[in-house]
């Protein structure tokens, strides 16, 4: 049985000061250990040989980081809606995202064969090479998909405990608890349709708006945004404001991030260059090189950009990068992020936050999208 629940202590000035997206980063990251602490202890009760191989991998993937943004802009929604005082439960809401941030990374990796994560060794690879360092019997490959499917449930165990903790603690649970329900069934869905767009071979637009939308607009940017504002009892109007202004700021970081996969350092990123595009993976920026080639008669293009193409090689994959050049396809894509980062503070203007939060959403979709949205709005 799990502990009760933690309470992090809020941060120093958190009641008297407002606590900012950008605080709220690094205050996370004490909460998140007093939950990590308690549910290891947890888990080395169970068995210390699950706590050892899994339950103490999800923890350090968790303390490995990232950007945490889901937190931030849970901060941002939370403080758009007019929250304020002690921050303890937007902290553990901004927790809970992290957690299941970690169980879709962990999934999205062994559904993707990727290889690396956090600039550490992704947690299927890690774990199938203790298996094979070990001497067991079996496949080691197999052996660590499985065991990383049953780490990234594990996340999301500890993630969905942590909300639901949260929520019986605050009058607006409820509420709260439905967009953590939604959010959950968007984002598994938009990782389905990932899957099936690529084993369909697709290579339509809309439909890689879609998956784009589901898989990680919604999860990273309006959910938590519409979480922060429930938490604070924000009325419907203020939250589907919000759930714009996050669908369109989510799109803008989905874009950017699909260019990172295609041309970003893996120095920067943490993460190889290129497999989306090994992969055929149905992003915004392959979709539309694919229909300009089609559009322009650019039969090379075409041919590199075909489903069926060559993907194997990395002269394979530099060919795509020059297509992807050539008809203008990365050109267009971060017109694209221009237009959705401005049109989210357009809609985020709507909310009536005071000017400070407004202009800490516009830095958190700079940061978040890699553009300076255009700022009028924060200035009315």
């Amino acid at each position: 049985m799990l502990g009760p629940p933690t309470t992090a202590p809020a941060p120093a000035g958190a009641v008297d000061d407002p606590l900012t997206a950008l605080a709220a980063t690094d205050a996370v990251g004490s909460v998140l250990q007093e939950v990590l602490d308690a549910r290891l202890r947890h888990s080395r009760a169970v068995d210390p040989v699950f706590a050892r191989d899994v339950a103490d991998r999800v923890a350090a993937l968790v303390a490995r980081g990232g950007k945490r943004l889901r937190t931030a802009f849970a901060c941002c929604g939370w403080r758009a809606a007019g929250g304020s005082g002690d921050p303890a439960a937007v902290l553990r809401v901004g927790a809970a995202l992290e957690l299941l941030q970690a169980c879709a990374l962990v999934h999205d990796d062994v559904m993707d064969g990727s290889l690396q994560r956090r600039g550490a060794p992704a947690l299927h690879v890690e774990l199938a090479r203790g298996h094979w360092a070990a001497g067991m019997h079996g496949s080691a490959e197999t052996f660590g998909t499985s065991a990383a499917v049953l780490a990234g449930d594990l996340a999301l165990v500890w993630a969905d405990d942590l909300l639901t903790e949260t929520a019986l603690g605050t009058p607006h649970g409820p509420r709260l608890h439905e967009e953590w329900r939604a959010m959950r069934t968007e984002m598994v869905a938009g990782q389905y349709l990932d899957l099936h767009a690529q084993a369909a071979r697709s290579s339509g637009v809309d439909e890689a708006l879609t998956v784009a939308t589901l898989k990680s607009a919604l999860y990273t940017v309006a959910r938590p945004l519409a979480l922060g504002a429930s938490l604070a009892g924000a009325d419907e109007g203020t939250v589907e404001a919000l759930r714009m202004a996050g669908r369109c700021a989510g799109l803008a970081f989905q874009l950017r991030d699909d260019l990172l996969g295609a041309f970003g350092d893996p120095a920067l990123t943490g993460k190889p260059a290129g497999d989306d595009l090994r992969s055929r993976k149905l992003t915004y920026l392959l979709a539309v090189a694919h229909r300009t080639a089609d559009a322009t008669a650019d039969h090379q293009a075409a041919a590199v950009l075909a489903p069926d193409a060559d993907t194997g090689s990395e002269y394979a994959v530099e060919r795509i990068r020059a297509a992807l050049e050539r008809t203008g396809a990365r050109e267009a894509v971060e017109a694209k992020i221009g237009e959705l980062a401005a049109a989210g503070l357009r809609h985020f203007a709507r909310a009536d936050a005071p000017l400070a939060v407004r202009q800490e959403f516009a830095a958190l979709v700079e940061r978040a999208s890699g553009v300076a949205p255009r700022r009028a709005q924060d200035e009315r």
